[in-house]
């Protein structure tokens, strides 16, 4: 059949215009491709739109996941000497000479070496390119006294080493300390706060610890520093428990009266609690309450008949225990604001866990006054040894796996 000659120039005139169309849809095939690519070139010129480096989404399966009938708080130290410690006093540059026991003298380690393992599952192991994914953009801050700034170390520990040096940060900036994972965009704080609400105690390292002296009813100073943090994690307990009494102020800043401290506690959690539900936006904020941090301070409490503390102490109680160190009225106290909070505050219960772990704390390997131990202290123990504060690697490693835990619990999966 013989082509029209008419047809034959309408088509020899579109084949050019059928050409360059070709070719430009390739062309941008090829580029957002190139784009798509960790390997492309204007990718390796320029990154991502905002500056760091394209990864797939994180995504959290159900392996990552506890069941959510098992209670993580329940269970047994298991003795691990193959997986822990999690990072060592010399791989991380950032504890402070109050943690580092080993660094300090104690002869022993053993107090690394103890995993928490939960009686119904498993805790997910720790995987801080997860968790700084899981994190990316955000800021997460740990608010307390120096128990809580051990925690904070802690979690920088589990973290820093698989970021390149050239890609992390760490300022102190008084009453804060701030580590930045900058390929992350991602921010781990502390914020100085012993008794949540605002005290004569809340400059940093120029604070007074006999002459206590709390505003129950003041808490936006400190609020201004945690609105719009991503995930807040609190704590306060040791502060408090000096003496049965504390000196506080409530409704004005000039009467000044004796509290019993559990009455004073109650009120500065509801002053807390105000300030939760009137700044807190639980869509975009998650916001977590630490338990107490047990003391070990009478060596009778586990060792019928004996009259010391923790010192020396190398291995975990066996069976069930709890101290003096620990304050059940300020538990109940705890539960009591958090069932009534109108947002929710995810309660993590380290204290029962932590109460086993009397071989951990620093003893007379750590500061005193903000100076290590002098030779005769050392040897004076039972008035020089410090049973509330912790060795690091140690128990707050711990406290971050189960935070680390329940943030891939809330953790979102976008597809």
């Amino acid at each position: 059949m013989m082509t029209q000659p008419w047809l034959d120039r309408r088509i020899q005139s579109l084949f050019p215009v059928a050409l360059v169309s070709v070719l430009i849809v390739g062309t941008a095939r090829l580029v957002l491709d190139n784009l798509r690519s960790n390997q492309g070139y204007i990718f390796q010129l320029y990154g991502n739109a905002d500056g760091y480096k394209q990864r797939k989404p994180i995504f959290v399966s159900s392996k990552d996941r506890f069941e959510k009938s098992c209670n993580v708080f329940e269970g047994k130290w298991v003795w691990d000497n193959v997986t822990y410690p999690l990072y060592t006093e010399e791989s991380c540059p950032y504890l402070v000479k109050q943690t580092t026991c080993q660094r300090n003298g104690r002869p022993d380690s053993f107090y690394q070496n103890w995993r928490w393992q939960p009686d119904a599952c498993k805790l997910p192991r720790f995987d801080a390119l997860k968790l700084l994914d899981i994190l990316r953009g955000k800021r997460l801050m740990f608010i307390g006294d120096s128990v809580q700034r051990g925690q904070f170390e802690s979690m920088v520990c589990m973290v820093q080493s698989v970021i390149p040096e050239a890609k992390k940060s760490f300022h102190r900036i008084p009453p804060m300390k701030i580590f930045k994972a900058e390929e992350y965009n991602v921010s781990i704080e502390y914020y100085w706060a012993p008794f949540i609400v605002e005290s004569i105690s809340d400059h940093a390292t120029n604070h007074t610890v006999r002459k206590r002296l709390v505003n129950l009813d003041s808490i936006a100073k400190h609020g201004k520093s945690w609105e719009g943090v991503d995930v807040l994690v609190f704590e306060s307990y040791v502060w408090w428990m000096y003496k049965p009494t504390i000196n506080a102020t409530y409704g004005s800043a000039d009467d000044v009266q004796e509290y019993n401290v559990t009455t004073a506690y109650r009120l500065a959690l509801e002053t807390w609690a105000n300030w939760l539900e009137s700044s807190i936006n639980p869509r975009n904020q998650k916001v977590f309450f630490m338990s107490m941090s047990p003391t070990h301070l009478w060596s009778y409490e586990w060792r019928p008949g004996s009259n010391e503390n923790c010192f020396s102490e190398l291995y975990p109680i066996q069976g069930s225990y709890w101290g003096t160190g620990s304050s059940s009225a300020i538990m109940e106290t705890i539960h009591d604001i958090l069932r009534e909070l109108k947002v929710n505050v995810t309660f993590l219960n380290i204290t029962q866990l932590s109460e086993y772990r009397k071989d951990a704390h620093t003893t007379v390997y750590g500061e005193r006054k903000g100076k290590l131990l002098t030779k005769e202290q050392r040897s004076d123990p039972k008035n020089f040894a410090d049973c509330i504060h912790w060795c690091l690697p140690g128990v707050p490693d711990t406290w971050n796996e189960i935070l680390y835990a329940y943030l891939l619990q809330k953790h979102q999966n976008f597809l």
